[in-house]
C-alpha cells in the first residue's frame, strides 16, 4: 500500500506509456483482420485501407470504447488475491501490457497474424500464477481459449466454404454470369447488412448504453439488411454492360459488384474491431488508474478517466500507419489469391463467424476466425491453392502466443517488483 501511495503518479504514467504501446501493437497486428481481405483482392490500395481503417478504428475505439471497463480483463484472474497487496495487481498488470506489446511487435515485424486478446491474457496468466498463486488464475477459461484455437478457425472456415461456392454455382459458373448476378447479389447485400449490423449491434454498440436486447437486435438488423438490399438491387439493375462480350469481361464486372460490397464489409469490421479490442489495451490501464486513484481497492468496474479512450484510439492508428502493411500482406495475399468475390466470402464468414461466437459465448479471436476463413475460401479451390508454409508459420505463431505472453511478463513482473521494492 505505502508504494501506491509514494509512487502512484509514477505508476500511472508507465501504465499510460505501456498502454499506448499495447494499442499501438493491436494497430499493427489486429487490424489486419479488417483490411486484409480487401488489400489481397486488390478492392482496396494499402494506403486506401489504411485511411479506412484509420478513420473506422479510432471511431469505434472512442465512440463505443466502453465508459467503463472490467477492471481484470475477461475474468481470467481472482481479485481477492491481491486485496492485501493491490501493488502487485498494478506491478502485474504493467508488466502484462508490456508483453503483450513486445510479443504483438514480434510477430507484427514477421508478419504473423496473432491474436491480441490471447497475448494479453496470456501475459496476465504468467504474472498471476508465477508472481501470486497458480490458483489465481480461472485455468476453466485459459482451456476455453486453447479449445477455440481449433473451433474458431474451424467454424468461419465451413461458413467461407459454402458462402464462396454458392457465389461459384449461382453466378460464375452459369452462362450469363452478369444477369445471375442482378438476381442473386442483393441476396448477399441482405446476408452482409443482416450479419454486420448484429456485429456492429453486438461488438460496437453496446458501450454506448444503447441496451439493445436480443429480439430488438434482430429486429434492427433485418431493417438495415432489407434497406442495403433495396439499394444494392436498384444500384445493379443500373449497371449496363454489353452483353456480347467475352465472358472474361462478365467475370471482371462481377468482381466489381463485390469490390464495392468488400468495402462496406470492411467499414464495419474496422468499426466493431476498434469498439471491442481496445478493451486489451486499456482494461489493464484502467485497472492500474482505479487502484491507484482508489488508494489500493480492487473494484470490478470502474469508470474510464476520459485520457484512456483518446490514447487508445491514438495508439491502435499509429501503430497501424507505421506497421499494419506487413500483416495484412500476409492476409491478403500470403494465404491464398484472392479476388474480391473471395475476400466478400472471407468476410462475411467471418462476421457471420463473431455472431454465432457471441450467441453462444465462445471465446474468440477476430484473427483465427479471418485465418479460417481464408483458408476455406482457399480450399474451395483445392489444397494446392493454399500456402502451407505461410499458414505453418501462423498456426505456431499461434500456439507459442499464450506461453511467450506469460513469459516476458513473469520477467518483467520481478523486474517491476525490484525496482519499487
Amino acid at each position: 500500500m505505502e508504494i501506491l501511495l509514494n509512487y502512484g503518479s509514477t505508476l500511472v504514467i508507465i501504465a499510460a506509456v505501456v498502454g499506448f504501446f499495447m494499442a499501438w501493437g493491436i494497430g499493427a497486428n489486429d487490424v489486419a483482420n479488417a483490411m486484409g481481405t480487401s488489400v489481397g483482392s486488390k478492392a482496396l490500395t494499402i494506403k486506401q485501407a489504411i485511411i479506412i481503417a484509420m478513420v473506422f478504428e479510432f471511431a469505434g475505439a472512442y465512440l463505443a470504447g466502453g465508459e467503463v471497463t472490467s477492471t481484470i480483463r475477461k475474468g481470467i484472474i481472482d481479485a481477492s488475491y491481491f486485496v492485501d497487496t493491490p501493488e502487485l495487481l498494478v506491478f502485474g498488470m504493467i508488466s502484462a501490457l508490456f508483453a503483450a506489446a513486445t510479443w504483438l511487435l514480434i510477430a507484427s515485424a514477421l508478419g504473423w497474424p496473432v491474436s491480441t486478446t490471447h497475448s494479453i491474457i496470456g501475459a496476465i496468466v504468467g504474472f498471476a500464477a508465477m508472481g501470486v498463486s497458480v490458483d489465481a488464475v480461472t485455468w476453466s477459461k485459459v482451456g476455453g481459449i486453447v479449445g477455440s484455437w481449433i473451433i474458431t478457425p474451424l467454424i468461419s472456415g465451413v461458413i467461407a466454404f459454402v458462402i464462396f461456392n454458392s457465389a461459384q454455382k449461382l453466378i460464375f459458373d452459369t452462362e450469363k454470369p452478369l444477369e445471375q448476378a442482378k438476381r442473386w447479389v442483393p441476396l448477399y447485400m441482405f446476408l452482409a447488412g443482416f450479419v454486420l449490423a448484429l456485429v456492429t449491434i453486438k461488438k460496437g454498440l453496446k458501450h454506448l448504453n444503447l441496451h439493445i436486447d436480443g429480439t430488438e437486435a434482430y429486429i434492427y438488423a433485418i431493417l438495415t439488411a432489407v434497406i442495403v438490399a433495396v439499394i444494392g438491387k436498384v444500384f445493379i439493375a443500373k449497371l449496363k454492360f454489353d452483353e456480347n462480350v467475352a465472358k472474361e469481361a462478365h467475370y471482371v464486372n462481377v468482381e466489381k459488384v463485390f469490390a464495392i460490397l468488400m468495402v462496406v464489409t470492411a467499414c464495419c469490421m474496422a468499426f466493431a474491431h476498434g469498439s471491442n479490442d481496445v478493451a486489451n489495451a486499456i482494461g489493464p490501464l484502467a485497472a492500474v488508474v482505479s487502484i491507484v486513484g482508489n488508494e489500493g481497492e480492487i473494484v470490478a468496474k470502474s469508470p474510464l478517466a476520459w485520457w484512456i479512450l483518446p490514447l487508445g484510439g491514438f495508439g491502435i492508428v499509429a501503430g497501424l500507419a507505421i506497421f499494419g502493411h506487413k500483416v495484412i500482406a500476409t492476409i491478403g495475399k500470403g494465404i491464398t489469391h484472392l479476388t474480391p468475390s473471395r475476400g466478400f466470402a472471407a468476410e462475411l464468414a467471418a462476421a457471420c463467424t463473431v455472431v454465432i461466437a457471441s450467441g453462444a459465448g465462445l471465446p474468440i479471436s477476430t484473427t483465427q476466425t479471418l485465418v479460417g476463413a481464408v483458408l476455406g475460401v482457399g480450399m474451395a479451390r483445392g489444397i494446392a491453392a493454399i500456402n502451407l508454409g505461410v499458414v505453418r508459420n501462423i498456426v505456431v505463431s499461434w500456439v507459442i502466443t499464450l506461453p511467450v505472453g506469460a513469459g516476458l511478463s513473469i520477467i518483467f513482473f520481478w523486474m517491476m517488483k525490484g525496482m519499487f521494492a
